[in-house]
């Protein structure tokens, strides 16, 4: 019986180093200045990769509030956008066909769907520009909260609308009051999903931005490009954080409510 826990002691901490072993590279690089061939480790160690993340070396700083505010404002409108949207198209006659149109742009790569959009965010002057790119991620960020919450909107949801109606209150009591709040969980964790949709997307940016919008993701592969290894695993662990974050906030306050 000990040798079987102490195996799965082993087993246990064999898998926790190798998940986190990608992160822990990741940092080691990032603090590195030179690695010669063949050495096994950089031969240098120094915080100022760091250092200058808020200065103008590499724009990281720029491009990582790039990605927040982009990510926050994708995230924000089209959490909220289609939990209302998917309330008509769950009670439509025809909730099924346009369940079915929300998947649409999933059957395309972004690039494929960038390469599609291209012309018309040229002629109408979105090409290169914030405005431009968070309105490219749309079409991918809002069918997805329509099919997340396609299920929410069930018999129950429709008898307390009915029930609130039949008290005397009005749409809006009905979303603040009861609505909203029960629908919590589901808002987060939406939320993060869209957040992390738009946080990692390469495809849409690329083309849409012309490398103009220089999002964090952008910088992770101009850097591989370059073979600036250090600046790549810098800007990389600066790429993991947010979602580091947003895994411990949702199984602290979200998944640990809902079981």
């Amino acid at each position: 019986m000990n040798f079987k826990k102490h195996r799965q002691k082993v087993s246990g901490l064999a898998i926790i180093l190798v998940i986190l072993f990608p992160f822990a590279f990741l940092l080691m690089l990032s603090v590195g200045r030179r690695w010669p061939y063949p050495a096994l480790a950089p031969q240098e160690w120094s915080l100022s990769n760091w250092l200058a993340i808020g200065g103008a070396q590499g724009g990281l700083g720029k491009s990582l509030l790039l990605s927040l505010a982009l990510s926050f404002s994708i995230a924000t409108v089209a959490t909220f956008g289609s939990f209302w949207v998917s309330k008509q198209v769950a009670y439509h006659r025809h909730r099924s066909r346009w369940l079915a149109v929300a998947y649409l742009p999933y059957v395309f790569a972004p690039v494929i769907l960038a390469a599609c959009l291209q012309y018309f965010f040229i002629r109408a002057g979105l090409s290169g520009r914030f405005e431009g790119v968070a309105l490219a991620q749309l079409f991918i960020t809002f069918p997805y909260g329509l099919i997340f919450f396609a299920s929410f909107w069930t018999e129950r949801m429709l008898s307390l609308e009915q029930l609130i109606a039949t008290l005397g209150g009005n749409t809006w009591q009905a979303y603040t009051r009861v609505l909203l709040p029960v629908a919590k969980g589901a808002l987060l964790a939406c939320f993060f999903q869209i957040f992390l949709i738009s946080w990692f997307e390469y495809g849409l940016t690329t083309l849409i931005g012309v490398g103009k919008v220089q999002t964090l993701t952008l910088k992770v592969f101009q850097y591989v490009n370059e073979a600036n290894i250090f600046f790549a695993a810098l800007a990389s662990c600066l790429l993991a954080a947010p979602p580091i974050v947003l895994l411990w906030v949702n199984k602290r306050f979200v998944f640990s409510k809902i079981i």
